[in-house]
């Protein structure tokens, strides 16, 4: 009993650690997770998403991520990651399986392999906790101007920070003490005239990605009627 409790928790602790793309936040918290179930060292999870028709790449990400998440666990002799109610559940459930990627999910229409399109939202990720970061200071009485040249050093303990500090670690981004606080995708440091100009687009790609988080938090209680997950047995 305690083996098969602590596996649970240690299958959903990994489920946690999945994000979706577009939204930066766990599949668990979202409501993505309907059921985990862990049985004789093998782990099955089933996925639900807000709509029927949620785009396809983003999908196929999540239970990729998912079945990856869980494989490596070594506690688990055999993972299953299944999505439920959408459109193209077939083809992504067997492209998982078979470990074919994107494109031998979706032979007869993917030109390629999703990378693009995760730098894409890690990059919308960064510049959002970015903005996190830096109302956090103001709101403790840091001035803008004085944010040209702060490094990652001279910030103060915060979830913010962390949050940040991950980020940049997945964007391959500088993460010592010495690093400026503002660079671009590449790495390199924003000049301080462009400094308002990229907090202003920080501030609007996370606006966005917490309207975007929020609305499909409702589709999915609209959908289902529901707001709680069955959880892991």
């Amino acid at each position: 009993m305690t083996a098969t409790v602590t596996l649970a928790e240690r299958a959903w602790q990994a489920l946690s650690g999945v994000r979706d793309p577009e939204l930066d936040q766990p599949i668990t918290d979202l409501g993505f997770v309907v059921a985990a179930a862990v049985r004789d060292g093998e782990v099955s999870v089933r996925l639900r998403l807000p709509t029927y028709f949620c785009a396809p790449n983003f999908a196929y990400l999540m239970v990729a991520d998912a079945y990856d998440a869980l494989l490596a666990l070594p506690e688990f002799d055999r993972v299953e990651v299944r999505l439920t109610d959408h459109f193209a559940a077939e083809e992504i459930n067997a492209g998982v399986a078979a470990e074919a990627g994107f494109a031998g999910a979706f032979a007869d229409q993917a030109t390629g392999e999703l990378e693009e399109l995760r730098r894409t939202f890690r990059s919308k990720a960064h510049l959002a906790c970015l903005e996190r970061t830096c109302r956090r200071l103001i709101e403790d009485g840091w001035q803008v101007d004085a944010l040209a040249d702060t490094t990652l050093g001279q910030l103060p303990e915060s979830a913010e920070r962390d949050s940040l500090l991950r980020r940049r670690a997945e964007m391959g981004l500088p993460t010592g003490a010495e690093a400026p606080l503002f660079v671009d995708d590449d790495g390199a440091p924003v000049p301080a005239g462009r400094l308002p100009e990229r907090l202003r687009f920080a501030r609007a790609v996370r606006v966005s990605i917490d309207g975007n988080a929020g609305l499909c938090r409702g589709l999915l209680r609209t959908r289902y009627g529901v707001t709680e997950q069955e959880g892991v047995s």
